[in-house]
């Protein structure tokens, strides 16, 4: 990422651009082929409006959500010194508006950036990770979220998460209507429709959260550009995989709904639930950071 003339950031793009593109693509193709199976395909877009509309929601409600389900408040810079200096430096370099500051009282060390787009932002930090960081460190998780929120991460996720709920609705459907098709007109009749009722809600879930994958690496990589510091991220993320691991959330639903809009994932998992985690593993996104390093010439 580089700083145009203005002083604002131009993007430095990336493959996972084209990989949300492709994504979504693949998202339309699932939903479209078990509409098919739905009144043959003519009551698509009943479902499509009411994905728009749940996509909206979410859109313009996703930091009123998240705020309440990590019970966070807003703080003073009294309060949180550190915070507001690195935040406000860093909206003026990215010459945007400085978000609203939250803070969560868990000892769960983590951090997270919500709002529709920059004028409506906010940045919330858990109590657990102002003591696990060191200032430096702490600098780089908080460019890494205020990269969601220039990225409109919110809303990519938003969309995303309603193209899956669409899915498993309409897979829902099949199981109770049957179909709704002349099975006779289907090769595969009753076996195709049970494969897609039970495959299609499990591949849009997998769809989404490969979404949410390349959106952190993006706010990681864009992040640490605005940092100059990207062995800062990585050294806090190093800390951030042993913190969640000893102090995990709890597996609450709330939680859950906002646990991809956080730096790390927040709750412990092994085997199979990390194949349904939102975010990538952490060797690799320390990885690509220490790569950027050196090709910046940093020293470790």
């Amino acid at each position: 990422m580089r700083k145009n003339g203005s002083g604002g950031l131009v993007g430095k793009r990336y493959f996972n651009g084209l990989k949300t593109g492709g994504l979504f693509i693949i998202l339309w193709v699932v939903l479209l082929g078990i509409g098919s199976f739905v009144g043959n395909g003519q009551y698509i877009w009943m479902f499509a409006a009411f994905g728009l509309f749940g996509t909206f929601y979410g859109y313009w409600n996703s930091d009123k959500l998240a705020i309440r389900a990590m019970h966070a408040r807003p703080v003073t810079e009294v309060e949180q010194p550190a915070m507001y200096r690195i935040v406000r430096q860093l909206s003026a370099e990215a010459n945007q508006p400085m978000p609203q500051l939250y803070v969560s009282p868990t000892e769960a060390p983590n951090a997270f950036a919500t709002g529709r787009n920059p004028q409506n932002a906010a940045v919330c930090c858990t109590e657990g990770i102002l003591r696990l960081l060191d200032e430096r460190e702490l600098r780089g998780v908080l460019g890494h979220e205020l990269m969601h929120v220039y990225n409109r991460d919110i809303l990519i996720g938003s969309v995303a998460a309603a193209f899956a709920g669409m899915i498993t609705a309409v897979a829902q459907m099949l199981f109770f209507f049957g179909g709704g098709g002349n099975n006779r007109d289907n090769p595969f009749g009753p076996f195709a429709m049970l494969a897609m009722m039970l495959l299609a809600p499990i591949a849009a879930s997998l769809i989404r959260m490969a979404i949410s994958r390349t959106r952190e690496y993006d706010a990681d990589e864009d992040g640490a550009s605005l940092t100059g510091d990207p062995l800062a991220l990585a050294s806090a993320l190093r800390k951030l995989e042993r913190g969640t691991a000893a102090r995990p959330l709890p597996q609450d639903p709330k939680l859950e709904t906002v646990s991809h809009m956080m730096i790390a994932n927040p709750f412990s998992g092994a085997g199979m639930a990390k194949l349904f985690a939102t975010h990538p593993p952490m060797d690799e996104r320390i990885g690509r950071l220490e790569e950027m390093a050196r090709r910046n010439g940093q020293h470790f």
